[in-house]
């Protein structure tokens, strides 16, 4: 069980991003994740760059994931005590854009094996179709990854390619009016709130 937030790409005076930049920094710092996400180390002046750019580029979407069940424990509970990780799609192919790639990343090591990554990739995926008019997803994961790779191929993605240079595969889902309506099963308990009066993208 747990919560989405998705924040506005353009807020001015927003304190989120502070926290947000300096939690993905310390979660970086982990060479169990750089493995798994295939990512090297950043400054935390490359993290603020890079997190200023996500807010401003229309060809990437990205949903915070948070542990409802430490959100709803108690009133005062802070985002910044529950943030699990983000799931992102990628709206990136020019001559294709019903496709959009998608990545998943539970960061935080308490949150993890308990469903996380594959219920947000799941609402991330029900988000793509029905409000962005996706039809195809492409998931790229590193080779050793294994994990993330079962997880994806559960989700009924196949595997397409395999590159040796960059030592991932790429796997695909094509949504199909079979796998829409199971998909929209999947997602049913979807509630959708808005962030700017106060609450969340609860799911």
């Amino acid at each position: 069980m747990f919560d989405f937030r998705l924040r506005p790409s353009t807020d001015p005076g927003d304190r989120m991003g502070s926290w947000i930049v300096l939690l993905y920094h310390e979660w970086m710092k982990s060479e169990e994740l750089q493995r798994l996400t295939a990512s090297e180390p950043l400054t935390l002046e490359q993290e603020y760059s890079m997190q200023q750019s996500w807010r401003e580029d229309a060809d990437k979407c990205t949903f915070i994931v948070l542990d409802a069940e430490k959100w709803q424990a108690q009133p005062s509970t802070t985002e910044e005590s529950c943030m699990a990780g983000d799931v992102n799609l990628f709206l990136t192919n020019v001559g294709d854009p019903s496709l959009g790639e998608i990545e998943v990343m539970i960061a935080e090591p308490s949150c993890r094996g308990k469903g996380f990554g594959t219920e947000s990739v799941l609402m991330m995926m029900s988000y793509g179709v029905t409000k962005l008019g996706l039809t195809k997803f492409e998931a790229k994961i590193g080779q050793g990854n294994e994990p993330s790779i079962r997880m994806f191929q559960k989700l009924h993605f196949e595997q397409v390619a395999v590159s040796s240079v960059f030592q991932e595969v790429t796997l695909r889902l094509t949504v199909n009016e079979h796998e829409r309506q199971w998909l929209l099963e999947q997602t049913s308990h979807v509630e959708e709130k808005c962030y700017r009066d106060g609450s969340s993208e609860s799911h």
